[in-house]
């Protein structure tokens, strides 16, 4: 069993943007209007998360997001900082719960949850390659 015993809810990390056009919703293919993607919102999310634990991980293992559970509620024009919060708030062996929360400068965006599984890269990988092998 891999040693999570560093991780401890409570502990944050963050990601943050500019919006630019490469983050609309137009370029990503999510919708028409020029302002921050949910998909680059909840790629925020993730990056927050990471930021938060992966540098506690165990050598040989990171996490992968396996759950989302998030709303985007309001729109972040291009141009505007976008900040994202991701709190720990469980580990259950090798699983770790976040609640997360986008802002941008004037107001909160989107929140909601966010899992992800601590995983062993060799392994990971193995599984991954035998899924391609002829």
């Amino acid at each position: 069993m891999v040693d999570l015993s560093p991780l401890r809810p409570g502990m944050k990390g963050s990601a943050e943007i500019v919006v630019g056009e490469e983050h609309t919703a137009p370029f990503v293919g999510s919708g028409r209007v020029r302002v921050l993607a949910t998909p680059v919102m909840i790629n925020l999310m993730e990056a927050a998360a990471l930021d938060a634990v992966e540098k506690l991980l165990p050598e040989g293992h990171q996490s992968l997001g396996i759950h989302l559970d998030v709303r985007h509620y309001a729109a972040t024009p291009v141009g505007m900082r976008v900040r994202v919060t991701a709190e720990l708030v469980n580990v259950d062996g090798r699983t770790l719960d976040f609640r997360v929360e986008a802002r941008d400068e004037k107001e909160a965006i989107g929140d909601g949850l966010h899992q992800r599984v601590v995983v062993n890269v060799a392994r990971f990988d193995q599984r991954v390659q035998r899924k391609i092998a002829p």
